[in-house]
């Protein structure tokens, strides 16, 4: 969602107030929790039997989910696994994550509410740890030595990376009008000036080497898995409105006052588009970035994190 609605390149975004001056705080999605399952691009179709197959999952081990947000990964892969365990520390996104798996009868799953700088945390070994969309919010050297000594033997860490925030970047073939991306980013920069809000900071730019920092943590490089996506989703100017508000630079909280006058503006550019209220969005592939621990990573040093 970040990239997306930024428009245009991301290279091309401002490099003032970039990542390595921001600090996080718990307002960062104050308010979208509310938004997110309905706003956000679904992952590909086939996410569940490519992971399957990749590492071997047959209902055993367990699952923990990195930022899980709602639940949406977690709930999602909780077939695969004999338990799974989100952590957040937003407690509205905790809170719809609890509700969705009593809707969803999953018995399997449980919330913690933490930052992940805080693990281990006591949770014990996992067969696979999960992040989705989160991975670049963390202290990243930190993460990676955590977890790196939360993994079993054969387990693995996975990112899982929907792209551009799961927009493709083909031309829309469906039967409606694409969305205006590049409109709803004035719009947002009318409101909120040309940086990018982050919670109480700015952030206008995402950092990237993340296989090195894993490897530096113990992890072998990754090997990268492709989920196919060819879909040209339809989306409804309810789903756009709440897909906006479920982005940090976004979030509901940063309007203050004048959150009722956005949405309204935010409304109108979107039945200018499309007088109908449906767009179509084409979907991206999304990438399963695999890391298997090493065998010979120094164990006793990274030992020191539990």
């Amino acid at each position: 969602m970040e990239a997306a609605l930024a428009g245009g390149d991301p290279s091309a975004e401002r490099t003032r107030y970039g990542w390595e001056e921001w600090a996080w705080d718990a307002s960062l999605f104050q308010g979208s929790a509310s938004y997110y399952r309905r706003g956000r691009i679904p992952y590909a179709e086939g996410l569940e039997d490519s992971l399957a197959t990749a590492l071997d999952l047959r209902g055993q081990g367990r699952l923990l989910d990195i930022g899980c947000g709602p639940g949406i990964i977690a709930l999602r892969l909780a077939q695969l696994f004999e338990e799974v365990v989100g952590v957040d520390p937003d407690p509205g996104m905790l809170e719809e994550a609890r509700h969705a798996s009593r809707k969803g009868r999953v018995t399997t799953a449980s919330w913690v509410q933490m930052r992940a700088e805080d693990l281990p945390a006591g949770l014990g070994t996992f067969r696979v740890i999960a992040f989705a969309q989160s991975f670049h919010w963390m202290d990243r050297p930190k993460v990676a030595s955590a977890v790196r000594a939360m993994i079993e033997p054969d387990g693995a860490v996975v990112q899982i990376d929907p792209g551009r925030d799961g927009v493709g970047s083909r031309p829309a073939t469906g039967p409606h009008p694409a969305v205006p991306f590049d409109g709803i980013d004035r719009l947002r920069r009318h409101y909120l000036g040309p940086d990018r809000r982050a919670g109480q900071g700015f952030r206008n730019t995402s950092p990237s080497g993340e296989d090195a920092i894993f490897q530096a943590a113990g992890f072998l490089a990754e090997v990268r898995l492709p989920v196919a996506d060819h879909r040209v989703l339809d989306r409804t100017t309810e789903d756009l409105v709440a897909w906006v508000f479920s982005a940090s630079s976004t979030a509901p909280h940063l309007f203050g006052d004048k959150l009722s006058r956005f949405e309204a503006d935010l409304r109108a550019l979107l039945d200018e588009a499309s007088p109908s209220g449906r767009f179509s969005v084409p979907l991206s592939d999304t990438i399963l970035r695999i890391r298997r621990p090493s065998r010979n990573a120094g164990l006793d040093r990274l030992s020191a994190h539990r």
